[in-house]
């Protein structure tokens, strides 16, 4: 049986970004992902992943200053590269979140 994650970047728009993960669930996911969850704490989308029964399955490596989509193919950015990776993994460990997207 396929199994779906609510993508709370590009769905429920209509709210906050830490209001989506309610939304989420009470359209019946168990779980989301996201592409930059950095504008909000650790302990605000925990609390947010808890409240609502949820799991967070993705979300993507910091994308670097405005404008970027990515920093991983820029030469010379290896060492904000390098950072943006521990952020990421900082947030993953911290949510148990299993996979990130670079």
């Amino acid at each position: 049986m396929p199994s779906f994650a609510a993508n709370l970047s590009t769905m429920f728009n209509e709210h906050p970004f830490l209001d989506r993960f309610e939304a989420a669930a009470r359209a019946g996911f168990k779980a989301v992902e996201c592409q930059q969850p950095y504008g909000a704490t650790v302990k605000d989308i925990a609390a947010r992943l808890g409240d609502n029964g949820l799991r967070l399955v993705l979300h993507n490596t910091p994308e670097g200053g405005p404008g970027d989509r990515g920093i991983a193919c820029h030469p010379g950015r290896g060492d904000e590269f390098r950072d943006s990776i521990l952020l990421a993994l900082e947030y993953a460990a911290a949510l148990g979140c299993p996979c990130l997207h670079c």
